[in-house]
């Protein structure tokens, strides 16, 4: 019976977030009313307070789902096997490529996270640490193995690659020139060889 009531459920979550990530986009997360977007997905507010306890929460998992997905892979790419210098550029070249694949749910985000209540603002913030923090180790594990170039500290490198990476809704297209393999190619060449590596 559980099981039928989640496959009954989980299309109505999906209408919500789909709805709220179109409105926001179209009129901004501060101009689009809790009311616009129940009745775009064809629910009642009751159905949306059932999953989202408020307007904050569907922003907040808008990224959310996005910023998981990333942190799996990361995860994935960071405990595999393998020398670091590789797995470093294989996590770089992925979160390029999954961020421009969700480009529409993070220039929402990073468009209206200063409008999220301050505890949902340090919710995710901890969410984002986490994940920096992870990637972070990556590139400290290779400057301690003598692999990366150990006069940038490790912090300083993660802000700089994240701070382009946070980037790319303000420039990136996906009728441009280059795919998003491509561009995250680029971005995790670049990355490596700002640590003195080079992938081959």
């Amino acid at each position: 019976m559980a099981r039928s009531a989640v496959t009954v459920e989980e299309p109505v979550r999906r209408r919500l977030l789909a709805e709220a990530t179109r409105l926001f986009a179209e009129r901004g997360f501060e101009s689009t009313s809790v009311q616009e977007i129940v009745a775009a997905a064809g629910v009642t507010k009751g159905a949306m307070y059932h999953y989202f306890g408020s307007k904050d929460d569907l922003l907040h998992e808008i990224y959310g789902r996005v910023l998981r997905l990333q942190m799996e892979r990361l995860t994935r790419f960071a405990d595999a096997e393998g020398p670091v210098a590789e797995r470093l550029h294989a996590t770089a070249m992925d979160v390029v490529v999954t961020t421009v694949e969700n480009l529409d749910d993070s220039k929402i985000f990073f468009r209206s996270m200063h409008q999220l209540a301050p505890e949902t603002y340090k919710t995710v913030r901890a969410e984002r640490r986490r994940y920096h923090e992870r990637f972070r180790d990556l590139v400290a594990e290779g400057q301690r193995a003598g692999v990366f170039r150990e006069d940038i500290p490790a912090e300083m490198v993660v802000d700089f690659f994240f701070g382009s990476v946070h980037h790319l809704g303000t420039w990136y297209s996906p009728d441009g020139p280059l795919s998003g393999q491509e561009v995250g190619r680029h971005f995790a060449d670049l990355l490596l060889g700002s640590l003195g590596h080079s992938i081959s």
